[in-house]
């Protein structure tokens, strides 16, 4: 059984769309289980339904009102580094609602529903492929992983949405008495889960370099350090992720090609620039392209 397996990393996905876009169209490599993790939850429906065209439209042109109802900061560049501040004003407005974050993403659950189709979902749920997305159970301190063979349309759509939802900055859900957020919380590169549902070769998307490459900005405001924070975690997960996987995988007799990111896209992955994930996407396709030449070459060699 192969699988596609695409950790979080919020815009980058642009990234993992290119590299699946050339693995799918050009090597011809057919997948029986799709699993992601946030941005890759929103990529793995599309890819399984062989839509890479519109997948491609909808990440290269979707911004920040497609994404927050309620965006709780603003962006500034300073000499070419892309920084946030607090929007006071809409984090105010969202606290004076009740509200357990500083900002909502509703329009990213109406973004999916109107990507993926009642048709698309039943196609997805009649066919042969399992697709699988990860979120962050914060009531029962565990990591979940919701199958589309079990759920129907709407509760599918928001278990891709949870998967997405980067809290405090985004909306925290709630289902069945539960408190959800972002997958990547618990579990951002799910290797482990794909070769316990039978994977036995994986294609991992990794949307971080292999070695660290920056030192991070001192940070401005809180919401500046609130991120550096959370991206300090991310990586210590994702780094730890990787790690389990290549143990579990070897003691499976499992095989990982592992698709990093070859520079630093991002610092900020919760800026959704069109342009920047149009140029993104063909970067992820040339690299791939790139490693499968790489790697033909080594083997005629």
């Amino acid at each position: 059984m192969r699988a596609l397996v695409i950790s979080g990393g919020g815009s980058k996905g642009a990234f993992a769309g290119g590299v699946a876009q050339f693995l799918m169209e050009n090597e011809h490599l057919k997948y029986d289980l799709f699993i992601g993790t946030s941005t890759g939850s929103l990529l793995i429906s599309h890819l399984a339904l062989q839509k890479i065209e519109k997948i491609k439209e909808i990440y290269t042109s979707v911004n920040q009102n497609n994404i927050f109802s309620n965006c709780p900061f603003v962006s500034h560049k300073k000499h070419g580094v892309e920084t946030i501040g607090i929007h006071h004003f809409n984090v105010l407005k969202n606290f004076y609602k009740g509200s357990k974050t500083f900002g909502e993403s509703h329009n990213l659950l109406k973004l999916i529903k109107k990507s993926v189709t009642i048709d698309e979902f039943n196609e997805l749920k009649n066919g042969p492929k399992d697709i699988v997305v990860t979120v962050s159970n914060l009531s029962l301190n565990q990591v979940e992983y919701k199958s589309i063979n079990d759920f129907t349309y709407d509760e599918f759509c928001e278990w891709i949405w949870i998967s997405c939802n980067y809290t405090p900055f985004m909306s925290l859900a709630k289902k069945d008495g539960c408190e959800y957020a972002d997958g990547g919380l618990g579990s951002m590169v799910p290797i482990e889960e794909a070769i316990k549902r039978g994977a036995t070769t994986i294609d991992a998307i990794i949307l971080q370099t292999e070695i660290t490459h920056i030192n991070r900005m001192p940070s401005k405001n809180v919401f500046s350090l609130l991120t550096n924070m959370f991206a300090f975690m991310l990586d210590r997960i994702e780094h730890q992720n990787i790690r389990i996987g290549k143990f579990v995988a070897n003691h499976n007799k499992a095989i990982i090609n592992f698709y990093y990111t070859p520079t630093v896209l991002t610092t900020n992955s919760l800026i959704f620039d069109k342009e920047k994930m149009k140029i993104w996407w063909q970067s992820g396709f040339n690299y791939a392209k790139f490693k499968s030449t790489e790697s033909n070459q080594i083997e005629v060699k």
